[in-house]
């Protein structure tokens, strides 16, 4: 089998290179572009000299999505076609030729990469136009709600200094309806001073609930303390007003944007991908991490195993054992979509709560393995995207198990995980980031008095 490996690039022209199967490369390195007769000319230069039916292999990383346009054609033209983890090609382009680096050594790599680890390889199965738009859906998802956790950091940044106190004092939420309308007339402290209880009650009433109708008194005094830290004259609270709406209307937005996408994009197409909706029966998974797996995972059939699944999604930590030693606490691999891994932290989390087999690997993560949350959180995720995939494989709704197989109902299963499998809180304490913080230097606290005592 002949390979070709191919070094992909996104405005320049990619450049590949044949090699035999005795490791020997038959052609120079061979530039070309994302056209078809470009493409099929490059086949047939790797089929001189051996018959038409001699098989062919094309070995690339996933650059951005430049792959699309070179794989579709030459999975058409009857190449086999490999995506590889751009980690490994840099490893093995690092021993390869150590000081030097240029696309021209990425696509001899590439054309080598199946002689050292070809057991890891996989043949690449091409995502059907709704599975491909799906995923995009799901990314424009995530990007939206990267740019609204932004907006709504500035609101809340901008809130702490001009207002000291006003976080989570008065509004159940900083970015409720009463909250925003908050902003928009009343940012100023001496109209608030100015209007009193008594006009904030009759201005903020169609928009507060009763909390934060019964809070507004403190809101009054948080706006005379900002008017004696800041005087009069210090903050134009009128031009701070204004930009806090441009945040609120940008805000406001990009939610409608994100929900519109949802309805009339994500959702539709995550039931055409799985119209049992199975995956929604698992705990902790809702619609949008039911379109990412069903997207992203695909068909369940080309993971012989759950282990080649958790190669796949990489949602497992590194490992380092040599001879008795053994490093634990390592941090999870890079390799797969990180979508996958985030909606799996997230609905794990979720999970915990209500699933006592999901709640068992917690427990025992964090009181016998002395793990902190994250860690604990990691591991539930791992064992959630195991049921992902028998969900998808067997298509059927997953349903809720004691830890001894025991079919229970939800009402049992969180009454079971209350009483035995609630981590204690000087557990959680002792596990926290401030704790591990503390620990950490008070052991380089006592690791430099250990070095400045004399020696005899």
């Amino acid at each position: 089998m002949r390979t070709i490996g191919i070094d992909l690039a996104v405005t320049a022209a990619h450049k590949a290179v044949v090699m035999a199967e005795s490791g020997q490369f038959v052609t120079p390195v061979i530039s070309f572009r994302s056209r078809w007769a470009e493409i099929e000319e490059l086949v047939a230069r790797a089929r001189e000299g051996v018959e038409v039916e001699h098989p062919l292999r094309a070995v690339m990383e996933p650059t951005g999505m430049a792959w699309l346009s070179v794989a579709e054609p030459l999975s058409r033209l009857g190449v086999t076609v490999y995506l590889v983890n751009g980690r490994r090609v840099k490893d093995l382009r690092r021993y390869y030729k150590r000081h030097a680096s240029s696309d021209r050594i990425s696509a001899r790599v590439l054309a080598k990469l199946p002689l050292v680890d070809e057991e890891s390889l996989y043949p690449l199965i091409l995502p059907t136009p709704t599975q491909l738009a799906c995923q995009r859906g799901c990314k424009q998802d995530n990007h939206l709600q990267t740019m609204i956790t932004a907006t709504k950091n500035r609101l809340r940044d901008c809130d702490r200094w001009a207002w000291p106190g006003l976080e989570k004092k008065v509004f159940r939420d900083l970015y409720s309806p009463a909250a925003r309308r908050f902003r928009e007339d009343w940012y100023d402290p001496a109209a608030v001073v100015e209007a009193g209880v008594g006009g904030l009650r009759q201005a903020l009433a169609d928009v507060a609930n009763e909390k934060e109708m019964g809070r507004l008194e403190i809101l009054v005094e948080f706006a005379l303390e900002a008017l004696k830290l800041y005087g009069l004259g210090a903050i134009d609270y009128a031009r701070l007003q204004e930009e806090v709406c441009r945040e609120q209307r940008l805000l406001a937005h990009l939610e409608r944007e994100q929900d519109c996408l949802n309805k009339e994009t994500v959702e539709p197409l995550c039931l055409e991908l799985h119209p049992s909706c199975h995956l929604q029966s698992l705990k902790g998974v809702g619609p949008k991490g039911a379109a990412v797996y069903a997207s992203f995972i695909g068909s369940p059939e080309r993971f012989p195993d759950t282990r080649h699944f958790r190669g796949w999604h990489g949602l497992v930590p590194d490992s380092r054992q040599s001879g008795h030693a053994e490093s634990k606490g390592l941090r999870i691999s890079r390799a797969g979509p990180g979508m996958i891994k985030k909606y799996a932290y997230l609905n794990a989390d979720v999970a915990r709560r209500h699933d006592p087999q999901i709640a068992a690997i917690y427990y025992d993560q964090m009181v016998k393995k002395g793990n902190h949350h994250n860690q604990a959180v990691c591991a539930c995720a791992t064992r959630l995207l195991d049921r992902v995939l028998v969900v998808l494989r067997e298509d059927r709704p997953y349903e809720l198990r004691d830890v001894d197989g025991t079919p229970v109902t939800a009402e049992e299963a969180r009454t079971i995980i209350a009483e035995h499998y609630k981590v204690p809180d000087e557990v959680r304490k002792r596990n926290t980031r401030r704790a591990r913080k503390k620990q950490l230097e008070e052991r380089m606290e006592h690791q430099l008095q250990k070095g400045s005592r004399p020696r005899r």
